[in-house]
C-alpha cells in the first residue's frame, strides 16, 4: 500500500500524521523534485548515524529533545527549536527524550 503524501496547501497534523502505521515511525510528509519533508520519530537513546545530503536541511524539534552533531560540534534541540545546516556537512542525531522531528531537505539540482 502506498503511503499518503500531503498535497499542496493540505494541512498536516504532525501528531497524527503517521496514524496509518502500526506504531509511531518516521514518515515522509511531502516530496517533490526540489524538497522532502519528513516526520521523524526518535526514541530516547536512538541514534541516526553520520551521513550527509546534497542540499541544505532544516531540523525542527517539534516535541522532545535531541542531540544534533555536525562536524566537531554538538547542540541540543528542545521542543520548538530548530537549526539549519549547509549542504554536504556530515551530521548525526540522537534522541535524548522520545522526540518528533520535522526534517526539511532541499535538493540541489
Amino acid at each position: 500500500m502506498a503511503t499518503h503524501h500531503a498535497s499542496p496547501f493540505e494541512i498536516v497534523d504532525l501528531e497524527s500524521w503517521a496514524d496509518d502505521l502500526p506504531r509511531e515511525k518516521t514518515k515522509v510528509v511531502a516530496k517533490t523534485p526540489d524538497m522532502e519533508l519528513a516526520r521523524l520519530v526518535i526514541g530516547a537513546g536512538e541514534r541516526f548515524p553520520d551521513h550527509r545530503v546534497t542540499g541544505p536541511i532544516v531540523v525542527h524539534c517539534v516535541e522532545g529533545e535531541i542531540e544534533f552533531s555536525a562536524g566537531d560540534e554538538t547542540k541540543t534541540l528542545k521542543t520548538n527549536q530548530l537549526l539549519y545546516l549547509q549542504p554536504g556537512v556530515p551530521h548525526s542525531l540522537r534522541g535524548i527524550k522520545a522526540s518528533v522531528v520535522l526534517l526539511t531537505i532541499v535538493f540541489k539540482h
